[in-house]
């Protein structure tokens, strides 16, 4: 036997097949890849003091296996099964096999059910089903990450509904110990981990467990799929996954294509992305739903590895640098993102209330564009722009923050409202998150907020339709108030700040004598 780099060249190991698993004599374990004549290369799990040349190879007469069972929730692990979190070993209720042949159409069901991320912009233009693979990809540090993890976060309100709560799993790929520890930590935090599992293959570790890990997580996934469950699976990123697909293939010797990466890396992904599923009842009625991560360069859309995912995936979601330095976040551009299948399992009224905005932010970029180029705007226009300012500024969500259905739809429609055009947009700088955040606590507080979803399926009664905008008047009025209050408050600690700077000047370290008692001097000044 020899070794280099990972790879192993093994004469002698008659019989063994592709992908099985085998030993080495100092206790480390590897995969079998390529079956050449008399000789065998495989993988080797561990660094490079894990093995010495001309030692012994068993073979273990099955393919490569993971544990799997619901021990795993809570826990951080390797693409092996090991924990790495401190907290002891994990009680498997079974080893699967990490590849396995995706299911087919007949065990298929169509996708009907959503699966809600809490993101107002992706839950109304970009909506996800239960069982679709929608492919999240822009460049460096523009929020792919937080879309993942805000997902998870969400699904903490199905954990409650039997039948129904979603399990999840978050596979990091060539990530910092650092970074992955922030996230387990946010998870906590957030009370996800509870129903969440992260698999963890390290930037230092070799290429060969970051090549395995999506594939051990989509096993771990798989568990609850077909026992009827619901399950998220987060490959963040596939990017790197390529890069260490290309780095075996090289070591191995295998033909190079375009970038040198080897001819079968569309397959290395589409095998992964096409287990996920929506399974007939017959068959459990159970889903698993991929959100594969994708890093571009320079906004580059059409580069090799984002063209094979997005050719694999049902969507995706693209999120653009410009607009993140704009402020706008999530920073998705609605232009290029689209969801082939999610609409079908939105909700009539969201499905209603997405179609008018779609339409809206697609004239407010256009005419955006044009208005440019001109100083003098009709009417029309001048509206049209501030009306796609406010929905920009409606999409806008701050990170890990993420919004209930029924309060998407509250804000949707009352935004859709002939009330809302006439009144609040007629407000000149307007805050739009205070504005409905203050509206949620009036209607909770008049107790309101728990049939607003049966209030607004009936947006067609009249005398409904009255009473809502009779309670966004009341609500308008009490609103401005209380910000002209702040306003004036503002102003009044701004002219007590210059008080304090005039009698530090004067008098030294009294500062606040001009406020506590007679300051005659100042006074006279202001």
């Amino acid at each position: 036997m020899s070794f280099k780099d990972a790879v192993v060249t093994i004469s002698g190991l008659n019989g063994v097949q592709a992908n099985e698993l085998i030993y080495f004599e100092g206790g480390a374990s590897g995969v079998a890849l390529n079956l050449e004549y008399g000789i065998v290369k495989a993988l080797v799990f561990g660094g490079a003091n894990s093995v010495r040349t001309s030692e012994t190879v068993k073979r273990s007469h099955v393919v490569m296996r993971v544990g799997v069972g619901a021990n795993i929730l809570g826990r951080i692990i390797n693409p092996l099964g090991v924990a790495i979190d401190g907290l002891g070993d994990i009680e498997f209720e079974s080893f699967n096999p990490i590849e396995k042949k995706a299911p087919g159409v007949i065990t298929r069901k169509k996708i009907n059910q959503p699966i809600e991320t809490g993101l107002k912009i992706v839950d109304s233009l970009v909506p996800i089903g239960r069982g679709q693979r929608e492919l999240i990809l822009g460049d460096r540090k523009t929020g792919k990450t937080t879309i993942a993890l805000d997902a998870i976060i969400n699904q903490l309100a199905s954990q409650a509904k039997f039948r129904d709560a979603v399990s999840c799993i978050y596979v990091a790929v060539g990530k910092r110990m650092s970074e992955i520890v922030r996230i387990a930590r946010l998870l906590r935090q957030k009370g996800a981990m509870d129903y969440t599992a992260v698999v963890v293959a390290r930037a230092s570790d070799p290429a060969s467990l970051q090549f395995i890990a999506p594939y051990s997580a989509c096993t771990m996934a798989e568990y609850f799929t077909y026992k009827g469950d619901h399950s998220l699976i987060i490959y963040d990123d596939l990017s790197r996954h390529a890069d260490a697909y290309r780095q075996i293939s090289l070591l191995l010797r295998r033909p190079v294509g375009r970038e040198a990466y080897p001819g079968d890396i569309f397959y290395l992904h589409s095998r992964l992305l096409e287990r996920a599923v929506k399974l007939d009842f017959a068959y459990g009625g159970g889903s698993l739903t991929a959100l594969p991560v994708v890093e571009t360069v320079q906004g580059d859309v059409s580069a090799y590895i984002p063209t094979n995912v997005i050719s694999i995936t049902d969507g995706q979601i693209y999120l653009d640098l410009n607009r993140h330095q704009e402020g706008i976040r999530p920073a998705v551009d609605p232009g290029l993102s689209v969801s082939r299948v999610g609409s079908s399992a939105q909700s009539k009224l969201m499905k209603k209330l997405a179609g008018s905005l779609k339409l809206e932010l697609a004239q407010f970029r256009e005419v955006e564009q044009f208005s440019k180029f001109g100083s003098e705007l009709d009417p029309t226009t001048r509206s049209l722009l501030l009306r796609g300012r406010l929905m920009v500024n409606l999409l806008k969500q701050g990170r890990n923050t993420p919004l209930p259905t029924y309060k998407q739809l509250a804000m949707f429609y009352i935004s859709s409202s002939k009330f809302f055009k006439e009144n609040v947009m007629a407000v000149e700088g307007i805050d739009v998150d205070a504005y409905f955040a203050s509206l949620f606590c009036f209607f909770e507080i008049a107790s309101l907020m728990v049939p607003t979803k049966v209030a607004l399926e009936k947006q067609s009664n009249i005398e409904r339709a009255e009473l809502i905008d009779a309670l966004l008047g009341t609500h308008l009025r009490i609103f401005l108030n209380v910000e002209q209050f702040q306003v004036n408050h503002a102003k009044s600690m701004t002219k007590k700040n210059e008080l304090r700077l005039i009698n530090s000047s004067l008098y030294g370290d009294t500062v606040d004598s001009g406020l506590k008692g007679s300051a005659p001097v100042s006074e006279n000044i202001l």
